[in-house]
């Protein structure tokens, strides 16, 4: 088990009734936010959002109550850092899906306040033997965090090579609905999308997104805000993202959830993912000293 001196990150970084770091599940080292506007937890690992909720609402976003805590190992919920890349490896099959940074040790970098009272964070990734023989690449990645009625995450990664690197990642982020079968997801209408499910076929959609069975999408060419319309909870959330014009829609619905050992069976009725990505057609190719900006804002507007 990797130790974290957590009382020297309180010191260095924490700030009184706002930003306090303890152990957690698993002995995952957690940082937990609470201001005038919403409160949110942090899994030092991964540098992985596991809560945020704007006071007076119900949590936006899901974690399984199945999921694992421990050292190394993916977290089922929450916002995962996807990265370098998103899905299997391009050549090695023994790498990790989606990526090692999600489950990788990061290190905070800063903490402080925005003027209008969103909390801030900043974490960078620290590589190790075993991830340099996976990404035998320099690069520096940051993540970014404010809190407050709003969530924005930014994620940067800044190339240190002298030749051009190219990326896939992704924000895989899990919201909490009522219902999945009553949802829409608006803001994709018109779109190129690559159906996972249907073998990977080239399809258009045709008005909003509604989930009767699983949904395993890539939008491409997808850039606009997108909205998740969800009657039960009284609720629209707004997706607005820069950086990124693909998106991917997950539900893995019945069957494939049983087959998801920290899911849970019927976990799926109650989430949807809604992945701000640079995938497929849309991967990042970073210039020699150059940085790539990958940001997200998350908002809450009224049913």
């Amino acid at each position: 088990m990797t130790m974290i001196d957590i009382p020297a990150l309180n010191h260095r970084f924490g700030r009184p009734g706002e930003i306090h770091f303890r152990e957690g599940p698993g002995g995952l080292t957690l940082v937990e936010v609470r201001n005038d506007q919403a409160e949110a937890t942090i899994v030092l690992q991964g540098a992985h959002l596991i809560d945020w909720t704007p006071h007076g609402q119900t949590s936006v976003i899901w974690l399984s109550s199945c999921a694992r805590f421990a050292e190394g190992r993916s977290i089922r919920g929450g916002i995962p850092v996807c990265w370098p890349w998103f899905g299997p490896h391009a050549t090695e099959s023994g790498f990790p899906s989606h990526g090692f940074a999600r489950t990788a040790p990061w290190e905070v970098v800063e903490t402080g306040r925005r003027e209008d009272g969103a909390s801030h964070l900043a974490f960078r990734l620290t590589q190790d033997e075993a991830s340099f023989l996976q990404w035998p690449h320099s690069t520096s990645l940051e993540l970014r965090f404010w809190v407050g009625h709003s969530l924005e995450m930014e994620l940067s990664t800044f190339n240190l090579e002298p030749v051009p690197l190219t990326i896939s990642q992704a924000l895989h982020s899990y919201f909490r609905v009522g219902d999945v079968r009553r949802i829409k997801v608006l803001g994709l209408e018109g779109c190129r999308y690559i159906d996972k499910v249907d073998g990977g076929l080239h399809k258009r959609q045709e008005g909003p997104v509604s989930f009767a069975s699983e949904v395993d999408r890539i939008y491409l060419e997808a850039t606009g805000d997108c909205l998740i319309d969800d009657p039960q909870f009284e609720r629209r959330i707004r997706i607005a993202k820069r950086g990124s014009a693909s998106t991917v829609v997950w539900n893995p619905w019945f069957e494939k959830s049983q087959k998801l050992g920290d899911l849970g069976d019927d976990a799926y009725l109650g989430m949807v993912c809604l992945e701000s990505a640079n995938t497929a057609e849309d991967v990042a190719v970073i210039a020699p000293g150059e940085r790539h900006r990958l940001g997200v804002c998350y908002g809450l507007e009224a049913g």
